[in-house]
């Protein structure tokens, strides 16, 4: 049977278009052996000197020296890192650009905004969690409660006379009294403001009677005998401050409550290259330097393989979902 010229046409087509794919495939192989050959970008969603930017700062100076690379920050706020976040997700998937990712952008803003622009699941790879950060639940000293059994007990006894502060609804501060209301079954009222400093402001003026704040802000009023520190929020306790229990063993089985920040890479990066950025980065965190940076921030170093970071994204995206649907926050 002849065949049409279009037909024929096509044929020759596809041998071009296959024969220039198994032409490319062995310079594709040199790029990801070469990896990296120009400087590496990570987009952190949020601005310049806080936490997520000071950890991108410290282990990309270090991957930097180890890559043989330039490692830049791209500060991209907004959105509660959802400007960020799309700007990652969109990025080449060529291990070029990165993204710092927290808890917010990857296990709470798809249940908190009604309308995302990047699915943080599918559009990402997963390198590797960076650090943990525990909040702390801080009191004003003038409270009637000394310890968490005696401000469930409190709170119990008092339905809403409690109020806790955040540094804004759907914030991790805010979710972690939401977690607690519900684990301990008490009626505590929530004021969310404008970022953590004028919350800690108020609580230390009386006008709110605890917060779940990160620890780093928290510690120096601690220490000054401004704040009474109850508990931390982590399932271990923090070598910041030994002596402070954790809210699981203080009053409340089986909360943990930890702000995270990990690396991801576009999703569809080469194994080689997420491979290869997940040793370097592994590397930075074991390196007494880079530790020392960490704690000073309150930060416990946290590396483990892309597929152990991508079930923990699961298991806290499943987790921080039914708090927020419970709390009834929400954003457009």
């Amino acid at each position: 049977m002849s065949r049409s010229p279009a037909a024929a046409a096509l044929k020759r087509r596809t041998f071009a278009l296959a024969a220039a794919a198994l032409s490319l495939a062995p310079i594709a192989a040199l790029a990801q052996a070469d990896f990296p050959a120009k400087p590496i970008t990570i987009i952190v969603p949020f601005s310049a000197g806080g936490t997520t930017d000071i950890l991108a700062r410290v282990v990309g100076l270090y991957m930097s020296r180890d890559l043989g690379q330039p490692v830049v920050v791209d500060n991209r706020a907004g959105a509660g890192g959802n400007i960020g976040g799309q700007a990652a997700a969109r990025s080449p998937a060529d291990g070029y650009t990165l993204f710092m990712g927290t808890v917010g952008t990857h296990a709470i803003n798809q249940s908190l905004y009604k309308k995302m622009p990047f699915d943080p699941i599918k559009d990402f790879a997963p390198l590797t969690r960076v650090a943990m950060v525990p909040n702390l639940l801080v009191a004003n000293p003038s409270q009637p409660f000394k310890n968490v059994k005696e401000m469930i007990a409190y709170a119990k006894a008092n339905p809403g006379k409690i109020n806790f502060g955040s540094s804004g609804n759907g914030s991790s501060i805010h979710l972690s009294g939401e977690l607690f209301k519900q684990m301990a079954g008490v009626d505590m009222q929530h004021v969310p403001y404008r970022g953590s400093a004028p919350a800690v402001s108020d609580l230390l003026g009386g006008q709110i009677s605890v917060m779940f704040d990160n620890m780093p802000s928290a510690i120096p009023h601690v220490k000054g005998g401004k704040l009474r520190a109850l508990a931390v929020t982590t399932a271990k306790r923090s070598p910041a401050l030994p002596d402070v229990p954790t809210i699981a063993e203080a009053g409340v089985p089986g909360y943990e409550a930890t702000s995270w920040f990990g690396l991801l890479a576009p999703a569809g990066t080469p194994a080689p290259v997420v491979a290869k950025l997940n040793a370097s980065i592994l590397k930075a965190l074991a390196d007494p330097e880079v530790k020392k940076k960490l704690a000073e921030q309150g930060a416990e170093p946290f590396g483990e393989k892309p597929e152990q970071f991508a079930a923990f994204i699961q298991s806290e995206t499943l987790k921080w979902g039914k708090v927020v649907k419970e709390s009834g926050a929400s954003l457009d």
